[in-house]
């Protein structure tokens, strides 16, 4: 059955409205107004509301709708630090206002941190490798909770950013790779290495460091391949997430069940952020399983 997965446990972060094209969401002190284009319907909030209570609001810039300024109020940061708590993880976050409308992390993404803490936690000495990573809150979680975590990503200021979040977070020997995460993982098959957790968040178009090109539609199915024989048969768990609008859940149930079979304990569905009147604003699709 098909589940809608939303974060219970942010004390920091709040989607306060949604609608218009655009969210409204407090990260730690400060509120943003930035672009969203799922969220078709109207806001629930006038627009002086939103004015009133944003600190800083994304505008695109007309020739490139993908990137844009911050118009800041006065006073307000460009960078500041959130924390995520929940239980025995305990994890902090450096927030920084991009010219994509990105902020460095993504909210939604907490209810799979507090998975894999909780899978990673039922393994003695477990490697961990978290693909196309970005600034590394599932690594975090995952080191959290004991693992040999290796971090990928192609973007090497990216990567730092991630690093940062390690640090702030008072963890430490996270194994960083800047790297095409195809080249990697192959290379990982050659050497016959196993993981017990596997993390994948690829986007729906990216460039490696050498401009290697990924197509999600063309390579995630030899992608997800090559990761089934990385992951250990006898313990493991996969996390799968994907943003593109054109991949569905049962598409992601149709590559689970082509690439590795007959799983354990399957789960997937649309991750979504619940907003305060209210409204699920989706934010991709998911699949996660484990043996353990």
């Amino acid at each position: 059955m098909i589940r809608l997965l939303a974060p219970a446990h942010w004390k920091d972060y709040q989607l306060v409205d949604s609608g218009g094209f655009e969210k409204l969401e407090k990260f730690g002190d400060y509120t943003l107004a930035r672009p969203e284009p799922q969220a078709v319907w109207d806001k629930s909030l006038p627009e002086e509301e939103w004015q009133r209570r944003a600190s800083a609001f994304f505008r695109k810039e007309k020739n490139n709708p993908e990137k844009g300024q911050w118009e800041l109020k006065r006073g307000m940061k460009d960078k500041w630090l959130m924390d995520y708590r929940h239980d025995r993880l305990q994890l902090t976050f450096k927030i920084a206002l991009s010219s994509f409308r990105h902020v460095g992390i993504f909210p939604e993404q907490a209810a799979n941190w507090d998975y894999i803490f909780e899978k990673t936690s039922l393994f003695q000495n477990p490697r961990v490798l978290n693909l196309f990573a970005y600034t590394g809150g599932a690594s975090l979680a995952a080191k959290a909770a004991g693992a040999d975590v290796v971090h990928v990503d192609s973007v090497k200021q990216v990567v730092s950013w991630a690093r940062e979040n390690m640090e702030v977070s008072r963890l430490d020997n996270i194994r960083w790779i800047v790297d095409d995460a195809t080249k990697y993982v192959k290379r990982e098959v050659k050497r016959g290495s196993l993981y017990q957790g596997i993390i994948l968040d690829p986007p729906a178009y990216g460039r490696g460091p050498e401009g290697e090109k990924w197509l999600l539609e063309e390579h995630i199915n030899e992608f997800l391949k090559l990761c089934a024989q990385l992951l250990d048969p006898q313990g493991h768990y996969l996390i799968l997430n994907l943003y593109s609008l054109g991949f569905s859940a049962l598409i992601v149930d149709n590559l689970i069940t082509s690439c590795f079979g007959k799983v354990a304990q399957p789960e997937y569905g649309e991750l979504y952020l619940p907003d305060s009147f209210n409204k699920k604003l989706p934010l991709g699709v998911f699949y996660r399983f484990s043996n353990v």
